[in-house]
């Protein structure tokens, strides 16, 4: 708190106010829009084709006609220049559209990974870590396509052929009711293919996520699934659940394969159908549909070339269509982790502590209910704590201990009432300097892979060496740190015995500037009488003048607080001095 509080507590509800809960609104993503030039760029690329196929058609007619070979050097010229500026703004274009696509996925992750990390540990409807592990890399990477390709190609194959399909009707009325007659086609089954095909990758995606979290968990566990002689039955949900992914990944990838299919056959029959008819009508069986009486070479010719530009965007339409459910699955996927659920009280910001001094509780009127329980926590509850005074709250397993320490810390705000801490309430505009003055020893303490010194300064700047190495004596752990130097420590600890994370724990509230409030849940649970007396004389040490609120079901540490508060019940309180 001092560091783990305001590395854990991120932005939220309001404390003071007994509506916030309600009241606040929930997160969500912003829809990304399209990317204007990068679809504007792609689409002046394709419509350069129709310069380029009349300087072709018209150069091969005159040549036909009698043209001295000559007279195709300055249309082959115009043509190179053609290609070479349609060859750089096609890659233009695509480079601006991956460009502002990964900007914006960036935008979206930060936004999703904020709202996760203001999410209250109180909230039994948090998503699991590896299911927003899951969702903020590899879910998430589909939304690039979708913006970078799908959205700009969209656009151009709802431009480009209808200005192809005029140029073509100028020529032939017939070869434009045959491109006009195909086109529909091909939307309306890449349209009945898309649903289908954005529910398979909703489900596939929900299995990947389902997946991590599974594998994510046992991994944690691998001791317990020893211990338990659970490993072969672990093995093989694990391979269920990797066969269930494999099903719905083929699932997804055959109807991406068919959209393909159904527009490459329609598209050809499109094209087929001007060839005939221009074909015919040279050999002067259809002699219709030109408006001037007769399509000459040049005409004919230009009409087919600009045939298959007309199927082009669609074309490439068709073969991203699989990224357009992709990445509005992925979109919904951030959507999901971003929304709705308890939010802590105040802001992401840390604030540098101005002032020092034991920090006085007083709470009044705290009623507090668990979205997930329909019996209230707190009912009109009231406590105060006077500055520098250590407190034992107790309670049987579920009776709120740590629920009343992470109101206080305002982790999750109250449904009413009101938690004051020195005197000013917890809410939006007072949280971010409140836990920086506040430290936090949660049940079990977090360890970060990394050094034992980054475990202790968690970031937090102005923390030297002499600061470190002071805190790390009065945890009682300087062997420790002259022991490991700069190696790391394992995630969660490995490789560091109990008692040793609980007093590296207590190093961080040691560490620079001394907390207003130190709050501690749990700490001698599972530990060995010995260990647990040590741990108790240390804590007691670091939080002299300081205020101290634990919680806990150890009568020998109870016993050696200034108080001790029972709650032997929801919405009862007695005191004990």
């Amino acid at each position: 708190m001092s560091a783990q509080v305001t590395t854990t507590a991120r932005a939220a509800t309001d404390a003071g106010d007994p509506s916030a809960r309600a009241a606040a609104p929930a997160t969500s993503t912003t829809r990304p829009g399209l990317p204007r030039f990068a679809a504007a760029l792609q689409i002046s690329a394709s419509l350069l084709w129709i310069p380029q196929a009349a300087a072709i058609a018209f150069a091969i007619g005159n040549i036909a006609d009698g043209a001295p070979a000559q007279a195709a050097i300055l249309p082959a010229f115009c043509i190179f220049l053609l290609g070479v500026l349609r060859a750089g703004l096609d890659r233009a274009g695509t480079t601006r559209a991956w460009d502002d696509a990964r900007v914006r996925l960036s935008a979206l992750r930060a936004n999703a990974a904020a709202a996760v990390a203001t999410r209250s540990p109180l909230d039994a409807s948090r998503p699991s870590s590896g299911l927003v592990a899951s969702t903020l890399t590899e879910q998430a990477d589909d939304i690039v396509p979708w913006l970078a390709r799908f959205l700009p190609l969209r656009t151009r194959a709802a431009v480009v052929p209808p200005i192809i399909l005029g140029f073509v009707f100028v020529f032939s009325w017939v070869a434009a009711l045959a491109l006009l007659m195909a086109a529909p086609v091909i939307p309306i089954f890449m349209a009945l293919i898309g649903w289908q095909a954005k529910a398979a990758s909703e489900r596939q995606l929900t299995r990947m996520g389902n997946m991590n979290a599974f594998l994510l968990d046992r991994l944690r566990g691998l001791a317990t699934i020893r211990a338990f002689d659970a490993v072969d039955s672990t093995a093989l949900r694990l391979r269920a659940n990797a066969e269930e992914l494999r099903t719905s990944t083929m699932a997804v990838l055959r109807i991406a394969f068919l959209s393909s299919a159904v527009l490459e056959l329609f598209a050809a029959l499109g094209v087929a159908l001007v060839a005939v008819y221009v074909g015919f009508h040279f050999l002067g069986e259809l002699n219709f549909g030109a408006w001037g009486g007769k399509l000459t070479l040049a005409q004919g010719l230009f009409v087919l070339l600009l045939a298959p530009a007309f199927f082009e965007p669609l074309r490439d339409l068709s073969s991203v269509w699989h990224d357009r459910a992709a990445g509005q699955a992925g979109l919904e996927a951030l959507d999901r982790i971003t929304r709705g659920g308890t939010k802590i009280v105040g802001g992401p910001e840390s604030t540098a502590v101005e002032v020092s001094g034991a920090l006085s509780v007083w709470i009044d009127g705290l009623t507090f209910r668990h979205a997930e329980s329909a019996n209230a926590t707190f009912s009109d509850f009231a406590l105060s704590i006077d500055p520098g005074e250590h407190v034992a709250v107790m309670a049987p397993s579920g009776g709120g201990k740590s629920t009343l320490l992470a109101l206080v810390a305002g982790l999750s705000s109250p449904d009413n009432g009101i938690v004051r801490l020195g005197g000013e309430p917890m809410n939006h505009a007072s949280a971010a300097h409140l836990r920086a003055r506040i430290a936090w020893l949660g049940q079990p303490p977090h360890i970060f892979s990394g050094t034992l010194r980054s475990n202790i300064t968690l970031g937090r700047p102005g923390i030297g060496t002499r600061d470190v190495a002071h805190a790390t004596e009065a945890a009682h752990i300087a062997h420790l740190a002259a022991q490991r130097g700069h190696a790391m420590i394992g995630e969660n600890g490995a490789g560091l015995s109990g008692g040793e994370t609980l007093r590296l724990a207590l190093a961080r509230a040691a560490v620079g500037i001394r907390p207003g409030l130190i709050l501690v849940d749990e700490p001698t649970a599972h530990l060995d009488s010995v260990t647990a007396t040590e741990i108790t004389d240390r804590l007691l040490a670091i939080a002299e003048g300081t205020t101290l609120v634990v919680a806990t079901h150890d009568p020998a540490l109870a016993a050696r607080m200034d108080r001790v508060v029972m709650l032997p019940a929801p919405a009862q309180l007695e005191v004990l001095a």
